[in-house]
């Protein structure tokens, strides 16, 4: 660990002229580099007691500078516009940049280190948003991602976009009813209408092949009455 004198108040790790212990990396990377605070030297010891009276006063006026702006910002809502999918899912994602962007366009300069974000935004709604304009002086905005200006007032009013991109529309699938299982009532329709098809030809073939049985069943029984004088005939002849 490394030890270091703070500059100014530093979220969770302490206030002004504190000397606290923290990790190399985030020192040399963030603290040191961001003149957040000193190496905890002797020399810088002295250094910073000579100037503390200077470092307070700087902080206390930055510090009003913050409180008159977050007055404004405070609460105000900002839009930022992105393509979705009917889920919600936005097809890139709003960054801290992004963010920090749409509260500049709105009329007050922050930079995306000023934003509180612990991971990108990857779906469309209403996003509460901390913004730290001073180590001492924190805000908070609202950041509706919509696709839209109209949908972004939806959202405003609490109506989820989603959900309603969802609802059939006038021609499509009853509410309630998927399409899977409308085709699935629909099977069994076509294929009692098929059956009672080939039941009515059947019945049609078998009413027009009776005439055709019954001529020939007629045709068969004519030689035995032509017949039958015949032997008539023969059998007088022998007597």
């Amino acid at each position: 660990m490394m030890e270091v004198i703070l500059l100014e108040r530093v979220e969770k790790l302490g206030q002004m002229g504190q000397v606290v212990k923290v990790r190399p990396g985030f020192a040399r990377n963030y603290l040191l580099p961001q003149k957040k605070a000193l190496r905890a030297t002797k020399e810088n010891l002295a250094i910073f007691e000579k100037q503390r009276t200077q470092l307070e006063a700087a902080n206390l006026a930055r510090r009003g500078d913050a409180e008159q702006v977050a007055q404004k910002l405070n609460g105000i809502s900002v839009l930022i516009i992105r393509q979705a999918g009917e889920s919600g899912q936005l097809y890139g994602s709003v960054t801290a940049r992004d963010i920090a962007q749409a509260v500049t366009e709105a009329g007050f300069t922050v930079g995306k280190g000023q934003i509180t974000l612990d991971k990108a935004i990857k779906t469309l709604g209403l996003y509460p948003m901390r913004v730290r304009l001073h180590p001492e002086v924190a805000v908070q905005v609202t950041v509706n991602v919509a696709q839209s200006a109209e949908e972004a007032e939806m959202q405003a009013k609490g109506i989820d976009v989603t959900k309603r991109a969802q609802e059939p529309r006038d021609g499509d699938q009853a509410a309630g009813e998927p399409v899977a299982e409308a085709d699935a009532e629909a099977k069994p329709k076509k294929t009692r209408a098929k059956a009672k098809a080939k039941t009515d030809d059947a019945d049609e073939a078998e009413t027009e092949a009776k005439p055709a049985k019954a001529a020939k069943a007629s045709k068969a029984e004519k030689p035995e009455k032509a017949d039958k004088p015949k032997r008539e005939k023969k059998k007088s002849a022998k007597e």
